[in-house]
């Protein structure tokens, strides 16, 4: 059984966990009461990030596509280790986000949302995909990905994250070329 750490706002940890299958089955946690998403992008050297479908039997969003991994920190995971861990099972990237704070956050109702976002030219060839989560990836413009919102077969993303997104990788590649 799966279990997710509750924290309160100032992300302390209360002790408390709350199980997976009692939060997809309708379950709220209380007010005050917080649990951890970690999204993980990854962009290409032409700027599309690396996105993938779920699979047509997962269960939330079944058969829609998404970022590149997502998934709740696991009962002892903190953020980072969450974000390895989902990017890993979801397409097959080891990464290591040890010591890397979160490049944004996105409070929702009762969950903190992590972003971390990564440049890697990846070959989509030598990905782990499919999977028992992954029917497929593939790389997609900021412009389709969008679309795909619009036409209901992306996970709900506000336009507004996506922008915030493209404009962090974009301004960090600024700041890598002006140091080198």
């Amino acid at each position: 059984m799966e279990n997710w750490d509750i924290y309160d706002f100032q992300r302390v940890s209360t002790g408390k966990t709350v199980a997976r299958h009692d939060v997809m089955a309708g379950a709220t946690l209380e007010d005050g009461e917080y649990r951890i998403v970690c999204h993980v992008i990854v962009f290409n050297s032409n700027d599309e990030i690396l996105i993938h479908q779920r699979r047509p039997d997962k269960q939330g969003w079944a058969g829609y596509w998404d970022l590149t991994a997502a998934g709740s920190a696991l009962e002892g995971e903190d953020s980072q280790e969450a974000a390895a861990r989902e990017l890993l099972e979801e397409v097959g990237i080891t990464a290591d986000f040890s010591g890397i704070a979160p490049h944004f956050t996105i409070n929702s109702l009762n969950v903190f949302n992590d972003y971390y976002l990564l440049r890697q030219d990846v070959d989509l060839t030598t990905l782990n995909v499919p999977n028992d989560e992954v029917a497929q990836v593939r790389w997609a413009s900021k412009d389709e990905i969008w679309q795909m919102v619009q036409d209901d077969s992306f996970v709900p993303i506000r336009r507004g994250t996506l922008e915030l997104a493209f404009d962090l990788i974009k301004r960090r590649r600024t700041l890598e070329r002006d140091e080198s």
